[in-house]
């Protein structure tokens, strides 16, 4: 009797198998043999289910994301005003637990800027979607509930964009020492302006 596979199952296991030498070589120096080795297949399952190293990252990013997001769901549960979801909601850019993700992330950013194509630029714009989306329901909320003022909902992609922009230009320039400092005193700002008095 045939075994049979379940590919979207062995595609996770491959990428999560290669996940501890990702983080210690990172992608540079990351091999499709070393992978392998690690996830115990051959070098050709590994082509079977990905086209490239970089196809790897991705789909580690993309549990790794899922994951994230069910525990941010599970806290975004406990939290009661819309400040401090939105500022539960930014702790991915500073929080030390979130460092491994963080580091993934900057590698995808690498990549996209590097070597951009369709499907990466698709995967990206995927992702910043739903953030974005996850961003409005919560400014939505706020509304709803008399937190916040009707036009706040038009700074909802702008809250998300600002905090990912202040974590790159910290890892970049490092202009700012305190990230997490600096994206809370622009949440604390914004919100004493749209939130009801």
């Amino acid at each position: 009797m045939a075994i049979i596979v379940d590919k979207v199952q062995k595609r996770k296991d491959i990428a999560l198998a290669s996940k501890e030498i990702f983080f210690q070589n990172g992608i540079n120096d990351l091999t499709i043999a070393q992978i392998a080795k690690t996830a115990g297949v051959g070098k050709g399952t590994i082509y079977e289910y990905f086209k490239n190293k970089e196809d790897i990252v991705f789909e580690i990013v993309n549990i790794l994301i899922q994951e994230r997001n069910i525990e941010v769901e599970k806290e975004l549960a406990k939290v009661t005003t819309t400040k401090e979801k939105i500022k539960l909601f930014s702790r991915f850019f500073y929080s030390p637990e979130d460092a491994e993700i963080r580091q993934l992330y900057k590698e995808v950013i690498s990549i996209i800027l590097a070597n951009p194509n369709s499907e990466m630029i698709a995967f990206q714009s995927d992702c910043i979607s739903g953030y974005f989306q996850w961003f409005e329901l919560l400014i939505e909320e706020g509304i709803q509930n008399g937190e916040l003022r009707e036009d706040a909902k038009e700074f909802s992609r702008g809250l998300f964009a600002l905090s990912e922009g202040i974590f790159i230009k910290s890892q970049v320039t490092h202009i700012y020492d305190d990230v997490e400092l600096e994206i809370h005193r622009f949440i604390d700002a914004l919100f004493n302006l749209l939130e009801v008095k």
